[in-house]
């Protein structure tokens, strides 16, 4: 015990980031080795009509030059024997429950940041042993019990430990100190620092801070100058300081909603608005779900460029009706996208949740009879479609085989329902 002691800091925390490495493409390989192991993949939004941007891909894929955000095509012409595989989300949710579970037998401290990561402490776990000793054993459980490689972080605090995951990839095990930022982190880029996105590494370099080390020195007051309350932080961060704990607790989701990236680009106003009604109802029926309410609806916009945009408007009443989310959605659409400019990517978002028992409804006052029938109706539908599935029961405007409808399907979504999984709140 005396040994396990002394491995641990007389105060402070020991904190762990744990990094699935290509999960998407690994999981493939993990579930279908004869298939896949050592061979280049791609997971990709539409992989049978061989169009849409790459989601991610296997690590011989990379050395071949394919990267996250490519185009099928593009990514194909680099690596010809590249291995297109359809998403599988389905799965995805279930080996990453797996590999919490396995987080779990050290430390009841741990904190899903998404499908593929998170963060655990394990200063209080000194019974398993020293932190290296700890994480080399989750990495090798990881390894032999779902076949996935994964880099550990350790560090004192969550932006070290995440900062240093990132070190070695992939089956990385990285140890950063407090002591070890001055030679570890000061001499690189700004932006190398998690938490640092491009435009504040753009304007940090406008005002002459290129490296950690010059923002670690920078005078506090300077930056606040420039940077508000976040001038606070950028100066602790190059220095390595972080006071954020590892919050074991789930919060209530800020948001609930949908994108989809689209295998050719929408210019046609009621393509758009068929894809925002399909966005809508899946949407809806997870806030129903939930027993959620909406106060506002935001629409992203993404064109061929990645340029991308998002709009919002607050609605007269809180609501978890497809057809008001749809009606706010595409009325945002047409205002904010009246060119017809090809869009790549659509996506549908309801904000301001609340529980909807604790809200009391406005009825509108030329429906008020016929509300509690629709709500019952919806209801109906929703039983309906728990037991048959998505597409038991459609309206005419959702009919369709495009990646909007395809949504409908567990195996086939992610984006923001990558997190559901973890609050049992996911439909059988």
């Amino acid at each position: 015990m005396m040994v396990n002691e002394d491995a641990y800091p007389k105060s402070g925390r020991v904190i762990l980031h744990i990094d699935m490495n290509a999960f998407y493409c690994s999981v493939h390989e993990a579930a279908e080795p004869e298939l896949y192991r050592g061979k280049p993949t791609a997971v990709a939004g539409s992989a049978e009509a061989r169009k849409g941007i790459v989601v991610t891909s296997s690590y011989p894929a990379r050395a071949r030059g394919v990267k996250t955000g490519m185009t099928v095509r593009e990514a194909t012409r680099l690596c010809p024997g590249l291995i297109l595989l359809k998403p599988d989300f389905d799965l995805y949710r279930s080996y990453s429950l797996a590999f919490l579970r396995i987080v779990e037998s050290v430390s009841p401290l741990v904190e899903p940041v998404s499908i593929d990561e998170c963060y655990v402490d394990i200063t209080g776990s000194k019974q398993f042993g020293p932190p290296l000793a700890i994480a080399g054993e989750l990495q090798r459980r990881i390894r032999e019990e779902l076949g996935l490689p994964c880099s550990i972080g350790v560090a004192p605090n969550k932006l070290l430990a995440k900062t240093a995951s990132d070190m070695k990839k992939p089956n990385g095990l990285t140890v950063l100190r407090l002591r070890d930022v001055p030679k570890a982190l000061w001499p690189r880029p700004c932006d190398e620092l998690h938490g640092i996105g491009s435009k504040t590494a753009a304007k940090l370099e406008r005002l002459g801070i290129r490296t950690l080390g010059a923002l670690a020195e920078a005078e506090e007051a300077f930056l606040v100058t420039h940077f508000g309350v976040n001038g606070h932080w950028l100066k602790r961060a190059a220095n390595g300081r972080d006071d954020a704990p590892v919050n074991a607790e789930r919060e209530q989701a800020k948001s609930v909603g949908h994108t989809v990236t689209l295998p050719e680009d929408v210019t046609e106003p009621n393509e758009a608005r068929r894809v925002l009604l399909n966005l809508a109802d899946q949407v809806t029926r997870r806030l129903r779900r939930k027993g959620l309410i909406a106060s506002t609806v935001q629409i992203t916009i993404r064109r061929p460029d990645m340029k991308t945009i998002t709009r919002a408007v607050t609605l007269p009443a809180p609501t978890d009706e497809a057809a008001v989310v749809h009606r706010a959605a595409c009325a945002l659409f047409e205002k904010h996208w009246p060119d017809r400019a090809p869009a790549r990517l659509l996506g549908v978002a309801c904000q301001n949740l609340r529980e909807k028992e604790d809200v009391p409804m406005q009825l509108d006052l030329f429906e008020y009879r016929e509300q509690p029938k629709k709500a019952e109706l919806t209801t109906v539908m929703d039983r309906i479609r728990d037991k048959y599935g998505e597409s038991a029961i459609l309206t005419a405007g959702m009919l369709g085989d495009d990646p909007a409808s395809r949504i409908r399907n567990k195996k086939e979504r992610g984006t923001s329902l990558q997190m559901d999984h973890l609050e049992g709140n996911e439909e059988e």
